[in-house]
């Protein structure tokens, strides 16, 4: 436990504040160089510290008198920087506070987000979550202006605050997405940063081979630098950092002859010179690897000197790691008064710069050296762990609420962009639609009279067809009708009427009762001939009838042709004030096709054994009503279907209303309603 906290620890403030600085401004290279009377880089760059924060304030004076435009707000964004760099993040953030105020009023989609980039760097170090906010409002504005370089950017500024607080999970979430959007970019730098984080993120989670790939990633990302003449000294650090962290791994896997191999090479007397933090940092690293590995030679002395260079440059931070080291080392070598001297000094140091971690490696330690107070130490790192475990949880919320209110926020303008957009596109497609709407009544009222000509005439033509078929048949009924009844009277009156007048003659000459008895008889029989003659008589008249009334013809023509293939029977009845020859053969045309579909689909699917079709006019409305005994259906479910469909369609172009009333195992009854 002890070992993975010290080690975990011990690269990361070695490198990742460097590289959180490096990777997150451009040098004001992104900038154009105008208006150099005013801001002069390169005068700037040779003024001490004291009067280079003068000059910016100076600048920002006289910068309140100008115009805003793009120039004055680049300008506002480089005295941020400028002031970024003297430490001095008050004043960068007042600046970069301006010139976000700036570029709202002028709607500038470029320096807005560099702006909130800005504010969020400044509160990167004293309010986390803070700059987590504005470095997710950057992103987002980033993405629109479709800057995916700066996207990856902000990931990986959200990535440095989520790590600092912990929240490991999260952190690598945002690496992997700032390495998606890198994937094809020139930005060596700062894929080189991402893979760094991503791999003490790793480390932190403890997939040590993982974490070891993303270093192994880094040292490449050098070579290529190398290759794009990045600056020396930049490189050489990045190098030596990275192979520092890849000694970390080996010695987190217990691999520390491969930590101790590469740590031997580092330090040199040009690195000491040129980098003293460096130096004392591999020194230390050097020392603690040798220590874990068994071999104390001169491990103390390292430490003492890595010690007395993190005092001389003042970082608290390294101090701390220093004394810890040689609390761990005088513990190994059983002298627990040293080793609580440096413990001691450590815990106290760690709690000054609320350094949790430490505080917990300090309490641990102190366990083992002073037994007497072990369990108030374990106490007390309980109570600790307890209370970064919650603080932690809080933190996992905090970011996560951060994201959720922020897209929160944006999907509400969203919406009320886009409701702005949809009313204005929609009296936009109404005035469009008002306007065709008129030049189409126009259209279709030059073409109506066409239309309804061509539809009576397809109508006449196909009553005229029909009415051909039911003539010829009724011709035919007619032709053997007269055939029958030719025959009838051949056959059987004139038979009769021949044999009464042989036997009247026969009988004429004679008088006798058996005469007069027979004579009655044959007078009967001239009745019943009689009687015939008037049978035939009615039947001649029923045929005139269909001939008067073809239209009626037809229809029963229709209901005789379904019963003969169905078991169906039907009955049909209309009123008799009807004049089929008032109504247009459009009308005819289409309420013969009506009653065909309806009563081919009860034959089809309605196992009805009864249907009655009723027609009959009440004033100028005329009405059709056809039942059924069937099986009835789900009006929602059929009212879907062809037949049903072809019947509304012909129901609409006559102008008349159609109803439909069934229930299942109820039967069907349409109602249509003619005006």
């Amino acid at each position: 436990m002890l070992s993975i906290l010290i080690n975990s620890q011990r690269i990361f403030f070695c490198l990742l504040t460097l590289l959180f600085i490096s990777c997150t401004k451009d040098n004001l290279s992104i900038y154009e160089q105008k208006d150099q009377a005013m801001f002069d880089k390169s005068y700037i760059d040779k003024l001490h510290n004291s009067k280079k924060e003068a000059y910016l304030d100076s600048i920002v004076a006289l910068l309140k008198f100008r115009k805003n435009d793009s120039i004055t707000r680049k300008d506002y964004l480089k005295v941020s920087s400028e002031f970024y760099y003297l430490n001095n993040y008050k004043k960068s953030l007042k600046t970069s506070l301006e010139t976000l105020k700036l570029s709202k009023e002028a709607n500038d989609k470029n320096t807005t987000p560099t702006a909130l980039y800005y504010i969020g760097d400044c509160y990167q170090n004293s309010k986390k979550d803070s700059a987590f906010f504005y470095y997710l409002k950057a992103e987002k504005l980033y993405y629109s202006n479709h800057d995916y370089e700066n996207v990856a950017r902000m990931l990986f500024n959200k990535a440095y605050v989520l790590f600092y607080d912990g929240n490991y999970l999260e952190c690598q979430t945002q690496l992997s997405k700032a390495l998606k959007y890198l994937r094809k970019s020139k930005k060596i730098d700062l894929i080189y940063c991402c893979n760094i984080l991503m791999g003490n993120c790793l480390e932190k989670l403890t997939y040590y081979d993982s974490a070891l790939k993303y270093h192994k990633f880094a040292l490449a990302n050098i070579t290529e630098m190398k290759a794009n003449h990045y600056d020396t000294a930049l490189i050489n650090y990045y190098n030596i950092s990275s192979l520092v962290n890849i000694c970390n791994l080996y010695d987190l896997k217990k691999e520390y002859s491969k930590s101790i191999e590469i740590l031997k090479k580092l330090p040199s007397e040009d690195l000491r010179k040129k980098s003293p933090e460096l130096y004392a940092k591999v020194v230390s690293n050097l020392a603690y690897s040798k220590m874990k590995d068994g071999d104390f030679r001169n491990v103390k002395s390292m430490f003492l000197e890595s010690l007395k260079i993190a005092d001389s440059i003042g970082n608290e931070s390294e101090i701390l790691y220093r004394k810890l080291r040689l609390g761990e080392y005088f513990l190994l070598q059983k002298d627990t008064i040293n080793s609580m001297f440096y413990l001691l000094k450590a815990k106290k140091l760690a709690i000054k710069i609320q350094n949790n971690n430490e505080i917990l490696s300090s309490l641990e330690l102190l366990q083992k050296a002073d037994s007497k107070n072990g369990l108030r130490y374990a106490n007390e790192y309980i109570r600790i762990s307890d209370s970064l475990n919650l603080i932690q949880k809080k933190s996992y919320d905090k970011y996560a609420r951060i994201e959720y209110e922020t897209s929160r926020v944006e999907n509400e303008n969203a919406d009320l962009s886009k409701k702005n957009f949809i009313i204005l596109i929609v009296s936009f497609v109404l005035i469009l639609f008002f306007v065709s709407v008129i030049f189409w009544r126009s259209f279709k009222h030059k073409n109506r009279e066409l239309r309804l000509l061509k539809m009576q005439q397809n109508a006449n033509d196909d009553l005229h067809h029909l009415m051909s078929e039911q003539q010829d048949e009724i011709n035919l009924a007619k032709q053997t009708e007269k055939i029958k009844i030719s025959k009838e009277l051949h056959d059987g009156i004139m038979n009769k009427i021949y044999a009464v007048r042989m036997n009247l003659g026969v009988l004429n000459s004679k008088t006798s009762q058996e005469t007069i008895e027979k004579r009655r008889d044959f007078i009967f029989e001239l009745q019943n001939i009689e009687n015939e003659i008037r049978d035939i008589s009615h039947a001649l008249n029923h045929k005139s009838f269909f001939d008067k009334n073809d239209f009626d013809s037809l229809i029963l023509n229709l209901i005789k042709h379904q019963e003969n293939i169905s078991a169906v029977k039907f009955k049909y009845s209309r009123d008799e004030n009807i004049n089929w020859s008032d109504f247009q053969n459009i009308f005819r045309i289409n309420l013969y096709r009506i009653i065909q579909e309806a009563i081919l689909n009860v034959n089809k699917h309605s196992n009805a054994s009864e249907c009655e079709i009723q027609i009959f006019q009440s004033d100028a409305i005329m009405n059709l009503f056809i039942t059924d005994n069937g099986d009835g259906f789900e009006e929602d479910v059929q009212k879907k279907g062809i037949g049903l469909t072809n019947i509304s369609e012909r129901v609409n172009l006559l102008k008349g209303k159609l109803e439909i009333e069934s229930k299942k195992g109820k039967g069907t009854k349409i109602k249509i309603v003619f005006h």
